[in-house]
């Protein structure tokens, strides 16, 4: 649920479009925001308002309905996306990706909080997955211990913020250097390594 990330994405496509095929991506969750359901603070609304003017400016053409910060009760907390994430892989692993992108989307270009259960059952019943299951998986305590692991993991291989890349090459982990306009930066980089 960084707002870089969401930046990010057009650069990703261009870089995973490029991976070689022996390359497989895996997604994982950092976390970023525990639980929470107290309403953010003003003042941490505005920064991170002024976060996305910032990354529009550094990176032309990313969007953001700003309208999110009138409609919403906003809170930081990002838990729940993360969840929802893991919810959707347990259901059906080929929609991982899928699942970010509409809860990014619903997010970012929909002006609809990340943080409420609906928001995250309604994106995932967009993309056909089974409401009441996905609800159930959403808030199990083995999906919470699935996300700390993940998170834990994240840290272990060299994650130091949102979005990173990380190349396991034979165990050994590498941090692939990003930029968020250019994809070659790391498509060379990764291609180098392999």
């Amino acid at each position: 649920m960084c707002s870089w990330c969401w930046g990010f994405c057009p650069t990703w496509e261009k870089i995973r479009s490029n991976l070689p095929e022996e390359l497989r991506v895996k997604y994982l969750l950092g976390g970023l925001a525990p639980d929470n359901d107290e309403p953010m603070p003003e003042s941490m609304q505005k920064d991170i308002a002024g976060y996305w003017r910032k990354i529009q400016q550094h990176i032309p053409g990313t969007e953001f309905n700003f309208d999110f910060w009138e409609r919403c009760q906003p809170r930081r907390s990002t838990y729940p996306a993360c969840r929802a994430v893991i919810a959707a892989r347990k259901q059906n692993p080929e929609i991982e990706q899928a699942m970010i992108e509409a809860i990014q989307k619903a997010y970012y270009l929909n002006a609809k909080n990340p943080s409420d259960n609906d928001t995250l059952i309604d994106t995932a019943e967009s993309l056909g997955l089974d409401k009441n299951r996905f609800s159930n998986d959403l808030d199990a305590p083995e999906t919470q211990q699935t996300l700390l692991k993940e998170i834990q993991l994240s840290r272990s291989i060299g994650a130091q913020g949102f979005p990173s890349m990380i190349l396991d090459k034979n165990g050994r982990y590498i941090t692939v250097p990003l930029d968020y306009n250019d994809p070659a930066c790391a498509i060379s980089f990764i291609k180098e390594q392999i």
